[in-house]
């Protein structure tokens, strides 16, 4: 598997680089987020090490231009520690944090539970699109919602959209600006709000088909998810 390591700290880069080598990991190296992104055009990588302070393009900007196109995983690392900065880096795309300075074995920890994550969500989304993902089967050629014991659930698009966007990622948590960006495929974000009621809607709908399993979580100033 191909690792993309982004840093504009050479030592940082460098070790992580022999850490995740030893580990068997193909290695390249990106020093700041433009060169980073050019990479990731250019080449097929499963999993990108980003830092958060870049000069130019930071991580966060990197990740969210990223997350336009891929849902590689990203593990963010930054030397700010605070709750509203990894708040900040999971609402804008991250999978996973880990603050510096770090032990590079809990790197390497980290790594292996998204790559393992990654493979199983890739596992659940078959061949025919279709997912089966806690009490429901959902099957985009088809545009159907249902639970395993056959009963249909009526969906608007959007309400579909946004079920099949959390189920065929599961664990991972999508921002109600994110879920907008995918969903609606409109150029401006109007309301947190206006996710929220689609949500809201869905929930009811998916819970009355089920007998009141709540299918969408939420992660509290993060945004949604659907547990596998």
């Amino acid at each position: 598997m191909r690792i993309l390591i982004v840093d504009d700290d050479k030592e940082i880069v460098d070790l992580l680089a022999i850490y995740l080598g030893n580990e068997g990991y193909e290695i390249e190296k990106a020093f700041d987020g433009m060169e980073a992104l050019d990479k990731l055009a250019q080449k097929e990588f499963h999993l990108v090490i980003l830092d958060v302070m870049m000069p130019a393009l930071d991580g966060l900007e990197v990740t969210k231009r990223v997350r336009k196109t891929s849902q590689i995983p990203i593990l963010m690392a930054s030397a700010k520690t605070n709750d509203m900065d990894k708040i900040m880096g999971l609402m804008t795309g991250a999978d996973d944090y880990v603050a510096k300075p770090f032990n590079p074995l809990e790197v390497i920890a980290r790594v292996k539970s998204l790559l393992r994550r990654a493979n199983y969500s890739n596992a659940m989304q078959q061949k025919d699109n279709v997912i089966e993902i806690g009490p429901l089967i959902i099957d985009k050629q088809s545009h159907v919602a249902q639970t395993k014991e056959g009963i249909p659930i009526k969906l608007t698009a959007l309400e579909f959209s946004i079920l099949f966007l959390l189920a065929s990622h599961p664990n991972r948590v999508f921002s109600s600006e994110e879920i907008f960006d995918r969903c609606w495929k409109m150029d401006n974000y109007v309301s947190y709000k206006t996710v929220m009621v689609h949500i809201s809607n869905l929930r009811e709908k998916l819970e009355k088909a089920t007998n009141g399993e709540k299918v969408i979580q939420t992660v509290w100033g993060v945004g949604y998810k659907i547990e596998a």
